[in-house]
């Protein structure tokens, strides 16, 4: 068996809860599934830039909500609402050109990221955002690694890079650690993200691991 697992995966029903909640839609599965995969597709790429967090979709026979948390809301929301109006109304246009049926209500809620420097999807963005701008990527690794741990109640952190790291000729794969990992401890609190940056020499993949700690003795977010 491999020995690969994605952390989220491997604690729902024990310290996560699932990103898609449906509730009295019928037996149409999989139509469900293909229908959420196209709107975290096309919402990540209108968002991308505005450190979206999560994507969360809530749907019932007549209601669909949509959940997105993000570290910086007024740049998703606009100025008096427009952005997310905007946003509402072209994925309802997307929806109906892919063929799925917009419930009767449809709701876009913005909610704020409590802590986003412990967030390892914020982080993962940001530092796709440096390389892409041409900064050094050991002093990224290094810098971003250095402000999560710092950060009250995270544990450890792992930063992972790949590809050809300052346009080298070979690609490669670099990492830095602090703190400890414990993937394997199904009550221990890891995020982790992955992001690609986009470079002119190709793209370089991006992981990154936070833990914060053990959920024995205190309530877990769920998320």
């Amino acid at each position: 068996m491999s020995k690969v697992v994605h952390p989220y995966a491997q604690r729902l029903g024990i310290i996560r809860g699932w990103k898609s909640r449906w509730f009295g839609i019928g037996k149409k599965y999989s139509d469900q599934v293909v229908a959420d995969e196209l709107i975290r597709g096309f919402l990540e790429k209108e968002l991308q830039g505005k450190y979206v967090a999560e994507i969360d979709i809530e749907r019932s026979r007549k209601t669909t909500r949509i959940v997105l948390a993000t570290s910086r809301p007024g740049m998703v929301i606009g100025r008096q609402g427009e952005g997310a109006q905007k946003m509402k109304k072209d994925l309802i246009a997307f929806m109906r050109k892919n063929q799925m049926a917009p419930a009767e209500e449809f709701v876009i809620d913005v909610i704020d990221v409590e802590n986003p420097d412990a967030n390892a999807a914020i982080n993962a963005q940001a530092i796709r955002e440096m390389l892409e701008k041409r900064m050094q990527f050991r002093r990224v690794l290094k810098m971003t690694a250095e402000k999560i741990k710092n950060v009250r109640g995270v544990k450890g952190v792992k930063i992972v890079v790949a590809g050809r790291l300052g346009g080298a000729e070979m690609a490669r794969r670099e990492e830095v650690k602090l703190g400890g990992i414990p993937l394997q401890f199904l009550r221990g609190d890891v995020d982790y993200a992955t992001e690609t940056a986009r470079l002119p020499y190709g793209g370089i993949g991006i992981k990154v691991w936070v833990y914060k700690g053990d959920t024995l003795g205190r309530e877990s977010d769920n998320k």
